[in-house]
């Protein structure tokens, strides 16, 4: 039976291949990547790794197989990120920047994000401070474990002192954007990024 348990740090490997499996609009994409830890590496892995006291895991049959993470504010885990994070994969990953975008690879996409990660508009943070990032493997999906991921961290998030949150989900995967619809998340109308929906929910 699934339950919902704190992030420990031997769940780190976890969160890469939860990441992998449902980084292509909620499906697999494995066969998109030659590197499997790309993904997991910017949307997951760090906050196991900075932030474990807002990540949570869904654990399946002994097995990691949802979680969500975030922080209570973007901008200083943006900060901690250049300083901790960023200069390790750019070292082991060269800047595909001087490769034309429509040639580059799956992979290079990825790879630019860590030399120029995406910034959040301030309009967006200003109000909504804290973001998350969640993901349950498909067979765990439509059973409210997403609804409860979100109650565990909204609670630790609102402890740390966050009034607001945000989120950015693509705007390819409109399963997501119901899901976030239902739970309490509206669209951010005042500021849009090409491909991406902002979304945010007032937690005070």
């Amino acid at each position: 039976m699934a339950q919902i348990r704190p992030f420990r740090p031997e769940d780190l490997e976890g969160l890469y291949e939860v990441c992998l499996k449902t980084g292509d609009s909620g499906q697999d994409a494995t066969s998109l990547y030659r590197d499997k830890h790309l993904l997991g590496a910017i949307y997951a892995a760090p906050y196991g790794r900075f932030a474990p006291h807002l990540a949570f895991v869904v654990e399946d049959g002994g097995r990691v197989a949802g979680y969500i993470v975030g922080t209570a504010d973007t901008r200083a885990f943006e900060t901690l990120l250049e300083d901790r994070w960023w200069p390790m994969l750019r070292a082991a990953h060269a800047d595909p920047q001087a490769t034309p975008w429509a040639e580059r690879t799956t992979d290079q996409h990825l790879e630019r994000m860590f030399h120029k990660p995406n910034a959040v508009p301030d309009a967006v943070v200003a109000a909504h401070p804290a973001h998350l990032h969640i993901n349950l493997l498909p067979h765990l999906q439509g059973q409210g474990l997403g609804q409860r991921l979100i109650d565990t961290l909204s609670a630790a998030l609102t402890s740390a002192g966050a009034r607001g949150l945000h989120l950015g989900v693509s705007e390819a995967n409109t399963r997501a954007q119901r899901f976030y619809d239902i739970y309490g998340f509206t669209r951010f109308s005042e500021q849009s990024t090409p491909g991406t929906i902002w979304m945010v929910r007032d937690l005070t």
